[in-house]
């Protein structure tokens, strides 16, 4: 049913994820002596006119829409819920995949011997994590769902 918990879940998880084109993943670091942000888009200088983008990650771009809308294909198999767990899962080991190259592809950029400190780190390091944690949730919602379904079966 579209109207459970899991489904808010993995919805959040959709938009968190989409998030990473709005919020940085690294602010304020020196690349090349100029102050620039990193977010999934490419390296950015925020100048008073708007953003130049002077290294565009164009695959990391690209391949972001899919693993955000990964969350919401998977709310439409509500009628299989064993096959939807699955999914679920393999929806996390996709974004700890995309997560894990997004963050080499940022420590690739950034490596000019210099060190990421917490205070660096944007939003965006943050968002699949999140979004990770709410697809959990949105499992064990649908393990929940599925165990009623059972023992309502044995009742009858």
């Amino acid at each position: 049913m579209l109207q459970r918990i899991q489904t808010v879940y993995l919805f959040l998880a959709t938009l968190i994820l989409l998030g990473l084109y709005v919020f940085p993943l690294i602010n304020n670091v020196n690349i090349n002596g100029t102050i620039s942000n990193v977010n999934i888009q490419g390296v950015y200088q925020q100048l008073t006119d708007g953003k130049t983008y002077t290294i565009v990650f164009t695959a990391l771009k690209i391949l972001a829409v899919p693993v955000a809308i990964l969350p919401t294909v998977v709310i439409f198999f509500y009628k299989k819920r064993k096959q939807q767990i699955a999914l679920c899962y393999s929806t996390i080991l996709v974004i700890i995949g995309f997560s894990f190259w997004m963050a080499q592809t940022v420590k690739g950029v950034v490596e000019g011997g210099l060190q990421l400190e917490f205070g660096n780190m944007g939003i965006g390091m943050f968002l699949s994590s999140i979004a990770i944690i709410l697809v959990i949730l949105a499992a064990r919602a649908i393990q929940r769902d599925e165990k009623l379904v059972r023992s309502a079966d044995r009742l009858r």
